[in-house]
């Protein structure tokens, strides 16, 4: 890519969003505006996923369409699983159809387990296996102190963020082989917290740490355990989470002074599902325009 390509593409990355709040969780991402930008014509896909089969929570918007989208070009089978939003994971699957790639659509609360293990029985129903899991799925209800948080919240939080985890990873397990990949969602707040949002924060430390000790356990057997740290990122759970005119300096307080989009993270997580990163187990990526975060 010479200059001249490069700052055409970084132009057309969005730097500021009309002030705009959904009131209800989640959200939804037909309703943004301006949409996030899921995919990019600069991919140059080399079909380093070909013939294998992704899982993808909260594969409908945000980080998990863009990386079913990215996981479909380069020769996956695509699995999305999504709570209520039917409109925006319709809008998925016909698009990785359209890439070339079938799509298996399942809308259910993966904060169930039993959902979980339907998911699974349906993915190895059509595949006969399944290669890639990629726990993605949140939910964020800021509170500005502790005393607001309810248990009834608490526990959702934690149901969706943190149990939706292991129960996937549970129910897949036993159809994962040697080579296989789980790749976790976490966030960079689980580094450096988040005032305003602690059950949230604490969810994407304990998916952090749930990566790590994951991979040690799953080493022997040649399963390898990997996550992302993304930074601000425009996706569904801003506005649905956000107060409206917190979106006009969203992703500001980053060094590059924007917020990220969904593309810009998908190839991470192609990476981690790839045989690129077969030496790579219990590490986290963090993409997050430049913020000093921990390691």
């Amino acid at each position: 890519m010479d200059r001249e390509e490069f700052v055409e593409r970084t132009e057309r990355i969005p730097v500021q969003f009309p002030p705009q709040h959904q009131p209800f969780h989640p959200g939804l991402e037909y309703l943004m505006e301006p949409r996030p930008v899921s995919e990019t014509p600069y991919d140059r896909p080399s079909g380093k996923l070909e013939g294998k089969v992704a899982i993808i929570s909260g594969g409908d918007s945000g980080i998990g369409r863009a990386t079913a989208y990215a996981f479909a070009k380069e020769g996956a089978s695509i699995v999305i699983v999504y709570l209520n939003e039917h409109v925006d994971a319709q809008e998925t699957k016909e698009r990785v159809e359209q890439i070339g790639k079938p799509c298996l659509a399942i809308a259910g609360d993966l904060g169930e387990e039993g959902t979980s293990v339907s998911v699974v029985n349906q993915t190895i129903d059509l595949f006969g296996k399944v290669d890639i899991i990629v726990n993605n799925c949140a939910e964020s209800y800021p509170k500005e102190r502790i005393t607001e948080i309810t248990a009834e919240q608490l526990q959702r939080v934690f149901r969706s963020n943190v149990y939706s985890y292991f129960y996937l990873t549970k129910a897949a397990l036993p159809y994962l082989q040697s080579g296989s990949s789980i790749i976790n969602t976490t966030s960079g707040v689980a580094y450096d917290g988040q005032r305003g949002n602690l059950d949230y924060s604490t969810t994407k430390g304990a998916n952090a740490t749930f990566t790590r000790s994951l991979a040690l356990d799953l080493v022997d057997e040649g399963i390898r355990v990997n996550g992302v740290a993304p930074g601000p990122i425009w996706t569904p759970i801003i506005p649905s989470s956000f107060p409206r005119e917190q979106m006009m300096t969203f992703g500001y307080g980053t060094p590059m002074k924007r917020a990220g989009q969904p593309y810009e993270l998908a190839p991470a997580y192609v990476y981690l599902a790839s045989d690129d990163s077969t030496y790579v187990t219990g590490q986290m990526i963090h993409v997050n325009g430049g913020a000093i975060m921990g390691s």
